[in-house]
């Protein structure tokens, strides 16, 4: 267990003068820094992209799924190019901050971020749709997106914002508490708890929770100081970030969930559109052929976190069809009240959305 997701975070960090390079020039595209654009592209050199996450680093073989994907994606867009196109993967937010990585990619000071939907809410208030309690409740639901209206119309959003979608990756996700158990609605009343988005936070309120907003990869410290009681994450962060080591109770995603992430591979469209088109065909072919990839590790996440806190000495409980509807009585009312409300292209977004089952 530990070899597979305890990895060194910084097994591939900038070297120290790519690190002074980029720290001297804040406030230059990074696009400008690395030397590509259009004379790059037109005198067909070799191309350097970095792509950035909060995930511990790893390899291609072994570690946090979402930073083996990076990996074989860029491998795979390499063998496509011929080497025209190369990558550099900064895990662990050793690029930039997780939050800044949204916002940097639509200036075209970031190439490509795996980079969790909803934490661009706060900038683009449609995007809290990739984090709405009880909306998605399987992958088979979710697989579905990409080719239906919402997934049509999730797109164009980002694309005017600046954002191609290269890869659709989903997760699932439960909960871990340094108290008691967490499974339907009144088992949260009274704790300071980590939902993972605007809109799920609002459900956790109704129900009698204190929110607490942070990234992922900040849980650990936040509950090792008690100023947090409980977290919900995806599956493979609750491994990947040791909450074991705190966790005294843990809800699993393995049967059911009303946690379900929108965690794309997303690009600067900036970027993309810089590039000759035989590479930006050869990036969304990379990207559609991570996402089997992306669903059979999170699935397999799923049950390996269940074993995993079990062995720790959490106490394990899981979801049914029941409990998923409890939570989507109080979504309904609140969450998805308030995001329809926000303005027409959010209606528009849910609506599509509840068509798919």
């Amino acid at each position: 267990m530990s070899n597979k997701f305890h990895l060194n975070a910084g097994q591939s960090k900038p070297n120290t003068i790519r690190r002074q390079l980029l720290a001297g020039s804040a406030a230059l595209p990074l696009a400008g820094v690395m030397g590509y654009g259009s004379n790059a592209a037109a005198q067909g050199a070799t191309k350097t992209l970095n792509i950035s996450h909060q995930f511990p680093g790893g390899t291609i073989q072994a570690g946090d799924f979402r930073d083996r994907l990076c990996r074989k994606f860029a491998e795979s867009v390499e063998k496509r190019t011929k080497g025209a196109l190369k990558f550099q993967i900064y895990p662990g937010s050793s690029l930039m901050k997780t939050n800044a990585q949204f916002s940097a990619m639509r200036k075209g000071a970031l190439d490509i971020s795996l980079f969790p939907m909803p934490y661009a809410g706060g900038e683009v208030p449609e995007l809290n749709i990739g984090l709405m309690p009880a909306l998605v409740s399987s992958y088979e639901q979710a697989a579905k997106w990409k080719t239906a209206e919402v997934g049509r119309m999730l797109t164009k959003v980002l694309e005017d914002k600046g954002i191609i979608l290269l890869s659709w990756v989903w997760q699932a996700g439960g909960v871990a508490s340094r108290s008691k158990s967490i499974v339907n609605p009144e088992d949260v009343k009274g704790l300071k708890i980590r939902g993972g988005s605007r809109e799920f936070d609002l459900m956790l309120k109704a129900a009698g929770a204190s929110v607490i907003s942070l990234p992922s990869n900040e849980i650990y410290a936040a509950m090792q100081t008690g100023a947090m009681d409980a977290a919900y994450t995806s599956s493979t962060s609750f491994m990947s970030f040791k909450l074991e080591e705190l966790a005294k109770a843990f809800t699993s995603a393995r049967q059911k969930s009303y946690w379900f992430m929108l965690e794309p591979l997303m690009m600067s469209k900036q970027i993309f559109d810089s590039l000759p088109k035989d590479q930006r065909d050869a990036l969304m072919a990379a990207g559609a052929e991570m996402e089997k990839f992306g669903m059979d590790a999170a699935k397999d996440d799923d049950k390996t976190a269940a074993l995993a806190y079990a062995r720790a000495g959490s106490k394990v409980s899981d979801v049914d069809a029941a409990v998923v509807d409890k939570w989507k009585a109080i979504a309904r009312d609140t969450a998805w009240k308030d995001y329809s409300e926000k303005n027409e292209s959010c209606a528009a977004l849910l609506k599509a959305a509840e068509k798919i089952s």
